[in-house]
């Protein structure tokens, strides 16, 4: 697998991305996180992946073939529900896998990744949120990626609460 820094072309790729995550979770009656209806077909969603390709850093994962099996994208500024880390951090934003190629370590890859970006740039901390509801799967595999349950929190919407995680990994230790 090879990771390379995408840009405001990325959002296209990104939306492919969540698109055929909200198709998979939806299979599996897992609506809670991102609903029912794909994110290319949302206007909102559509401004904000483009927003977040192209003011923030895209690092795209391509499987052997060449095709896009993952995005993340990363800044040094997150979220306001998210809270103040309390020093310098790289936040994680989005991390999207291809769900046909689930357990193929791209996720993880994208992950030691962001740490090394965190570290080249000499900040010791990294953050992401992610949805806690449902049976808490995905804090859990975050937890398997080496992050930390820091502070939860509920986002309100239309739909109705959104409940979030979020995580911390040190960056700064010999040992990760």
């Amino acid at each position: 697998m090879r990771i390379r820094t995408g840009g405001p072309e990325s959002a296209a790729d990104l939306l492919a991305l969540i698109d055929g995550a909200v198709a998979w979770l939806a299979a599996r009656g897992r609506t809670g996180q991102w609903g029912t209806v794909p994110w290319s077909q949302r206007p909102e969603s559509v401004e904000r992946a483009e927003r977040s390709c192209r003011e923030q850093l895209v690092r795209v994962a391509e499987a052997p073939d060449g095709a896009v099996a993952g995005v993340c994208v990363l800044s040094e500024h997150a979220p306001g529900y998210a809270g103040p880390a309390g020093e310098r951090e790289l936040y994680v934003h989005w991390l999207v896998t291809d769900r046909a190629r689930s357990g193929s370590g791209i996720g993880a890859a994208l992950v030691a990744d962001a740490v090394r970006e965190a570290r080249a740039r000499g900040i010791g901390l990294l953050r992401v949120d992610c949805y806690a509801g449902g049976d808490g799967r995905l804090v859990e595999q975050y937890e398997r990626l080496g992050f930390t349950r820091t502070t939860a929190f509920t986002v309100e919407r239309l739909a109705g609460p959104w409940p979030g995680q979020v995580l911390a990994r040190r960056t700064d230790r010999s040992d990760d």
